[in-house]
């Protein structure tokens, strides 16, 4: 059996390429007790590699380095990666996948340079308008919510969100196992004349298709776990998002403070210092790895710039179990359907 070969822009994150190449450790030990052959593809500087491994536990990882001169900063404009960086290892290592060198490609690097690449080279999957980003948020139910778009596309036309939750669906079902993902249109009520024109046509697509669509959601409903999957333009996802992952820093810094009051605040604190553990690690973007980007033919995981090597392992594992259970397959055939289904209604 051919190994699954998976591209790792080594130079993205804010601390290349030392923590990539220790989430690849951390996920070939895991690969390799699931009986799984993983080859890794480190993109990047290749000097700069070679002297992070000389320190590294490498033996039982198999790997190889392709070179790349150039690097894409978090303040590089995605355009201009097509023009100016084709030498990066963000363009490298998509192109890597375009080429069908490697199976699939993970980065931590610039998200919109990794959405204009990827959208470029890889092509999109036949019925999608735009792919899309999507985002795990922690939930009072126990089980993450997916929001989509969080960034992608700011502009919010009803066949987008409706492809959108058509994509959202698919990989609830599949990579999380959900039978019959219920589906939830962001709004400012729950009311189905409720919104823009964009979102009042958006509800009576998802009203009159073949998903599982429990109505319309307010901003206090997403956390509560009564909907799988969230979906909204990418200019109120990136809000919400960065509004979520404030919170975390909101509660440590309260936590912080109330300990600070005196001797018993500081010992209560410190008895609940395992719960708040347990509870703040829901928030951690580091235990969900990276997300899809979905609607592009392949496989592409977008993570956070500060990944910890725990979170780029994480995105690995995510790319495999994409990559095995051919989402971008189901896409296709699922958008195939919707569209003869409605083929006069949307626009």
């Amino acid at each position: 059996m051919n190994p699954i070969r998976i591209a790792i822009d080594v130079m993205g994150g804010d601390f290349a390429p030392l923590n990539e190449i220790k989430g690849a450790i951390l996920a070939s030990k895991i690969f390799r007790d699931q009986s799984l052959t993983i080859e890794f593809v480190f993109v990047g500087k290749e000097q700069i590699i070679k002297e992070a491994l000389k320190n590294l536990d490498i033996k039982d990882m198999k790997f190889s380095v392709v070179h790349a001169d150039d690097i894409v900063s978090m303040d590089d404009d995605p355009t201009s990666v097509l023009k100016r960086k084709k030498q990066s290892s963000l363009f490298k290592g998509i192109e890597l996948h375009a080429n069908r060198s490697v199976d699939a490609f993970v980065s931590a690097g610039n998200t919109g340079a990794v959405l204009s690449t990827a959208t470029i080279l890889l092509g999109r999957i036949k019925g999608v308008s735009r792919p899309t980003i999507g985002t795990f948020l922690p939930t009072q139910s126990g089980k993450p919510v997916l929001l989509l778009d969080v960034g992608a596309n700011i502009e919010g036309r009803p066949r987008f969100l409706y492809e959108f939750a058509i994509m959202g669906s698919i990989y609830s079902k599949q990579v999380l196992g959900i039978d019959s993902p219920k589906i939830g249109l962001l709004n400012i009520g729950e009311e189905e004349g409720k919104g823009t024109e964009n979102i009042i046509q958006t509800f009576q697509l998802l009203k009159n298709s073949t998903l599982n669509f429990q109505g319309n959601v307010e901003g206090r409903d997403v956390l509560l776990g009564t909907s799988d999957v969230v979906v909204c333009d990418g200019f109120v996802g990136n809000i919400v998002l960065k509004f979520a992952e404030s919170m975390l820093g909101l509660l440590k810094a309260k936590i912080a403070s109330h300990a600070q009051k005196g001797f018993f605040q500081k010992l209560a604190v410190m008895i609940m210092l395992p719960t708040l553990k347990h509870i703040l690690k829901d928030f951690d973007y580091q235990e969900y790895g990276g997300v899809p980007l979905l609607g592009v033919n392949g496989v592409v995981i977008i993570g956070h710039g500060k990944s910890s090597p725990l979170a780029i392992q994480n995105m690995l594992i995510r790319a495999v179990e994409v990559y095995n259970k051919k989402i971008n397959v189901s896409i296709e055939s699922a958008l195939q359907i919707s569209a003869e289904h409605n083929s006069n209604d949307i626009n």
